[in-house]
């Protein structure tokens, strides 16, 4: 038995410790209860979720539980972080991205909160003749600047030196990136980039110590579908293949490193995140000693919340899911966070947008205090598992990557695609189960809402790897509704036809219009089918109640003109029955079928 100290608390000290067996017993009593028969550990598998890179969530963690002793945060491993006093006491780097030259956009954002830039220059963002314009009435010596400019970088890294020397800025005082990253290049456009210049821009940089001449880029790989571990393989190959080239380029290995910043996705989902920036922190950790530089250094990290779980369909939602990602980035020690405008999957944003982004960090510094810790997820026996079985998988993924020839070679050859293209397809499965729900989207759909339009952002590069969003097939299916709206004044109707009194109905007629909403599907209830303007009917009840009436009342809705008729519940064989909808049912494949039924293409 586990004795406690004495916490001054003594209220029924005099019972001992539950033990975990017992805990265990009583969730056996539960689950017997729904049904389930398992005792002992299989309870806890009972109640484990499943995720990506064979990871699971146990529903308990205690001491026994704990990972390898993860050190002390500014030390080697780094996995607390990568400085003694974390982010304290002004918390982290706010930058924002800035994609297209706005008036008065950038001097806001550095005037209201923003304390670093990321500038995307070249094919899809501001020309990399206007930088000096994009930058003008910037205190460059004050704001670091990092460049995003793909197979521009030369061009805009030498116009960023430039200015720095036309405006007096001090080598010491330069902060930021010159941002080259051609591996991330050719993953995002299938096209390779030499490394001689990035080579002649990292010796250039020598004399800027405080100017990080390449960025790992963790997004392409994220927003092709990659899972977490894939995300931190391919970003720990990239890397290796940067320090391979700039040691063969005369750099020492701790000069190597010391020039490359890493940028990843922060996501909604707030433990993975934090996992994966402490196990990224780790990662490169071991990846510097084993090349020679064990004194490099913790990673540099720039976390940025997800595209791919940006919604199209109810925006607003987005600052829920950045806020929930920024918290997660700030928690996990990222050194630098963006915060994606809520709309910015819809073009260009605005003010507003611009606004509440940047605020969502001040929020968390500030107001909730959450940079006053050093490590705020230390000690967490969850978040401390969940850290070191991501880091042992990601470790298999990259290992795998250098043994087909290492990053170039991965995305040359079309594995690296294969790879992540199977991890989306087992996600999109997920997705179209609403085993994942998107809320206002799979998930309470609002098909009354307003759509929120933006100005056309630059087209970013393409032609390598495809990028991907949670929304894209419900937002395909809420396009065919909007063309069916347009084209003929409503939207396509299904009618719920309730049997018995409301007690009996309503949980599975709401479960119906929710998953008919999410594809632009409007439902009907009340009065009668033939005055509904619908041409398919629910059933929705309970199972008694089906066992009684499901036949007589599909027979009627037939005769009154039903040409499908769907029963909400599971398969049972009911007369008259065309299809079944169900939690677990595939949601995309049944409102397909349903809106080709309808006629909307």
């Amino acid at each position: 038995m586990t004795v406690l100290p004495d916490d001054g608390l003594s209220l029924a000290a005099e019972f001992p410790d539950a033990t975990h067996e017992q805990w265990q017993r009583l969730v056996e009593g539960v689950l017997r209860k729904s049904g389930k028969e398992v005792s002992g550990a299989a309870v806890e598998d009972a109640l484990s979720t499943t995720l990506e890179d064979g990871l699971r969530t146990r529903p308990l963690y205690t001491p026994r539980d704990a990972a390898p002793d993860p050190g002390l945060p500014g030390f080697a491993p780094f996995t607390r972080g990568g400085h003694p006093a974390g982010n304290t006491p002004g918390g982290w780097d706010v930058r924002q991205r800035h994609a297209a030259l706005s008036d008065g956009s950038v001097l806001a954002d550095l005037e209201n909160g923003v304390t670093s830039l990321w500038l995307v220059l070249g094919e899809g963002g501001i020309p990399v003749a206007d930088l000096g314009r994009a930058l003008d009435g910037v205190y460059l010596d004050l704001a670091p600047v990092a460049l995003d400019a793909g197979a521009d970088t030369e061009a805009a890294a030498a116009a960023l030196l430039k200015l720095y020397e036309e405006r007096g800025v001090s080598p010491e005082d330069v902060r930021g990136s010159l941002g080259a990253d051609p591996l991330g290049y050719e993953a995002r456009t299938g096209t390779p980039l030499d490394f001689a210049p990035v080579a002649a821009l990292a010796a250039r940089a020598a004399a800027y110590p405080g100017l990080r001449t390449l960025t790992v880029d963790a997004l392409p790989y994220h927003e092709a579908g990659g899972s977490a571990a894939q995300e931190l393989g391919a970003s720990l190959a990239t890397a290796v293949t940067y320090l391979r080239e700039l040691t063969e380029a005369g750099l020492s290995a701790e000069q190597a490193a010391a020039q490359i910043e890493f940028r990843y996705a922060a996501t909604a989902d707030q433990f993975l995140t934090i996992a994966k920036l402490r196990a990224a922190r780790r990662l490169w950790a071991r990846v510097a000693e084993v090349c020679g530089a064990p004194d490099a250094g913790a990673q540099v990290q720039h976390a940025v919340t997800s595209p791919v779980m940006m919604s199209r369909r109810d925006p607003w939602v987005n600052m829920l899911r950045t806020t929930v990602a920024t918290l997660a980035a700030g928690v996990g020690g990222a050194d630098s966070v963006t915060v994606l405008p809520f709309d910015h999957a819809l073009g260009l944003p605005d003010a507003f947008a611009r606004r509440i982004a940047r605020n969502t960090s001040t929020i968390l510094v500030e107001e909730s205090h959450l940079a006053r810790v050093v490590d705020p997820a230390g000690g967490s026996w969850y978040v401390e598992r969940l850290t070191d079985e991501l880091a042992h998988a990601a470790w298999e993924f990259f290992r795998s990557i250098e043994r087909d020839g290492g990053q170039a070679a991965v995305l040359r050859s079309g594995r690296l695609r294969d790879d992540l293209a199977r991890t989306w397809a087992e996600r999109s499965a997920k997705l179209a189960k609403r085993r994942e729900p998107i809320t206002g989207v799979s998930e309470f759909p609002f098909l009354d809402e307003k759509p929120v339009h933006r100005e056309p952002a630059p087209e970013p590069p393409s032609g390598g790897l495809p990028r991907v969003r949670r929304d894209e097939a419900y937002e395909a299916l809420r396009a065919r509704s909007d063309a069916h709206l347009a084209a003929t004044g409503a939207r396509p109707r299904v009618f719920l036809a309730t049997l018995g009194p409301a007690a009996e109905h309503t949980a599975r007629a709401s479960f119906a219009a929710n998953l008919f909403q999410a594809g632009g599907i409007e439902p009907v209830t009340g009065g009668n089918f033939e005055e509904s303007g619908a041409t398919e009917a629910v059933l929705c009840s309970s199972d008694a109640r089906y066992a009684e009436e499901a036949a007589q009342a599909a027979e009627a809705l037939r005769a009154a003109g039903a040409r499908q008729i769907h029963l909400a519940g599971r398969p049972a064989g009911y007369t008259g029955v065309d299809h079944y909808v169900f939690a677990g049912c595939d949601a995309v494949a049944v409102l397909t079928a349903t809106l080709d039924r309808m006629g909307a293409s």
